[in-house]
């Protein structure tokens, strides 16, 4: 049996997107934080990472489809944080955020990671900003670079 799998290691010419929402941004803005980190850690060029903000979760496939289309990046690390309120909009903006990064993923055959955090309560997203459930755009972006890496060899 022949296994193939990607690792974590970037040779630095690789061009990556963040694409965060600002909403929430006392937790995206740590997400931001652990998904750069991430990136430089493993071998990534910090003049090969843009960052592009948008308002909310709602608008990240938007722009994820329209940087797709472009093809000028080898990856993109979508983050936001979407914490439930009293009414249903919570439901509606996280499923669809997360049903248009899945169908532009697919319809471009990218690699794009999926850092949205979708919490009951702010102490949930806290947590996963950095604090005691680790970096979750961090571990987004360390996904992206694997992705990328298998990528190439299949």
């Amino acid at each position: 049996m022949t296994k193939i799998e990607g690792d974590l290691r970037l040779n630095g010419s690789e061009k990556v997107a963040i694409i965060a929402s600002r909403f929430n941004h006392l937790i995206t803005d740590r997400l931001i934080e652990g998904a750069r980190d991430s990136f430089l850690r493993h071998g990534g060029n910090d003049d090969h990472l843009d960052l592009l903000l948008v308002p909310g979760a709602y608008e990240i496939p938007f722009v994820l489809n329209r940087l797709l289309s472009c093809g000028n990046y080898d990856g993109v690390c979508c983050l936001g944080a979407v914490i439930r309120g009293a009414t249903p909009h919570f439901d509606y903006v996280s499923a669809e955020a997360t049903k248009g990064i899945a169908s532009s993923t697919l319809k471009y055959n990218a690699c794009v990671s999926f850092g949205l955090l979708t919490t009951d309560t702010i102490e949930q997203a806290v947590e996963r900003a950095g604090t005691k459930v680790g970096n979750k755009g961090f571990e987004a972006m360390s996904a992206l670079i694997e992705m990328m890496s298998l990528y190439k060899k299949i």
